[in-house]
C-alpha cells in the first residue's frame, strides 16, 4: 500500500527537533512522497533544504500563501517567479484567499491569487488553493480563467456538496485531511457524493491533526488514519482507497 501526503509543511520549526524521525515514520507507514507547498519568500530555503535532505521523497511547490500577502506581494512574487525559473517545482502554491483571520488585504489577496493562477497556466503546473472562508471569492477568480488549461486542488476542502461538484467540474481535486475524522464533520457525505475519483489525501502537517491526535502536532504518517476513514466513508478497502488517491495524486502533480 502506497500513500502520498500531498500537503505537508515539514520544513517548519515545529519539526526542527525530530524531522528525520518524522519523515522516517511516514516512509515506514507507506508514505512514498511528501509534497510541500511554500508559504512565502522566507520558507523557500528551508523547503529546498528538505528536498535536498530527503531526495526522492520530498517534492516542492512555489507560491505565496494568502496570509503572507501584504503591500509588498508583487515584489515577493517577482522573486518567487525568478526562483521558479531555476528550480524544478511540481505546483504553484500554496495560494488562494483567506478571510478567516483578516479581511484587510482582500484586494491584494485577489490580485496575488490571479497572478499566481496565471503563472501556473503559463508554467503548465497545477495550482494548490487555500480557500478558508473564501470559496465564493476563489471561484470568482477561477471563473476569470475559464477555458484556460488549469488544474489543481482545493486544499483542506471546506465547501458544501455544490462546491465540491463545481470544483470537480472545473478539473480540480478535493484535498481531504484530518477534518474528515472529526465528530459531526459533513465531509464524509460530501466526499461520498463527489466520488473518490476526485479526492487526494493530505495532512497539512503540523496543522489539522486527525482524531485521535486532534489539537496536537500533525505529521505525515497520520495520512494512514485519514485513508482509513476515507475507505470507511466510501465503502472500499484501505488498499483500494490508497491506490485510487495515489493515482489521483500522481496524475495531478505529474509524478
Amino acid at each position: 500500500m502506497q500513500l502520498i501526503d500531498t500537503h505537508t509543511h515539514l520544513f517548519l520549526p515545529e519539526f526542527d527537533s525530530d524531522r528525520d524521525e518524522m519523515v522516517g515514520r511516514a516512509v515506514s507507514s507507506g508514505v512514498v512522497k511528501l509534497l510541500m507547498p511554500n508559504i512565502d519568500i522566507n520558507t523557500v530555503e528551508p523547503m529546498l533544504s528538505a528536498v535536498e535532505r530527503y531526495k526522492d521523497t520530498c517534492l516542492p511547490m512555489i507560491g505565496l500563501h494568502p496570509t503572507s500577502v501584504y503591500a509588498d506581494y508583487n515584489s515577493q512574487l517577482d522573486r518567487l517567479e525568478e526562483i521558479a525559473s531555476s528550480n524544478k517545482f511540481i505546483a504553484v502554491g500554496e495560494t488562494g484567499i483567506d478571510l478567516y483571520w483578516d479581511k484587510t488585504h482582500l484586494s491584494e489577496q485577489l490580485e496575488a491569487f490571479r497572478r499566481q493562477v496565471a503563472f501556473a497556466i503559463r508554467s503548465g503546473l497545477p495550482v494548490v488553493i487555500h480557500s478558508r472562508n473564501s470559496i465564493r471569492e476563489v471561484f470568482s477568480v477561477l471563473d476569470e480563467f475559464k477555458g484556460k488549461k488549469l488544474s489543481g486542488v482545493f486544499h483542506a476542502f471546506s465547501g458544501d456538496a455544490h462546491d465540491a461538484d463545481k470544483a470537480a467540474g472545473m478539473g480540480f481535486k478535493l484535498g481531504i485531511g484530518g477534518p474528515l475524522t472529526f465528530k459531526n464533520s459533513l465531509l464524509g457525505e460530501i466526499v461520498k457524493s463527489a466520488g473518490i475519483e476526485h479526492v487526494i489525501l493530505e495532512t497539512d502537517s503540523p496543522y489539522l491533526a486527525p482524531v485521535p491526535f486532534r489539537g496536537k502536532r500533525n505529521e505525515s504518517s497520520y495520512i494512514c488514519i485519514i485513508n482509513r476513514k476515507l475507505a470507511e466513508v466510501i465503502g472500499v478497502s484501505e488498499e483500494e482507497s490508497a491506490a485510487i488517491t495515489y493515482e489521483n495524486s500522481c496524475r495531478l502533480f505529474n509524478i
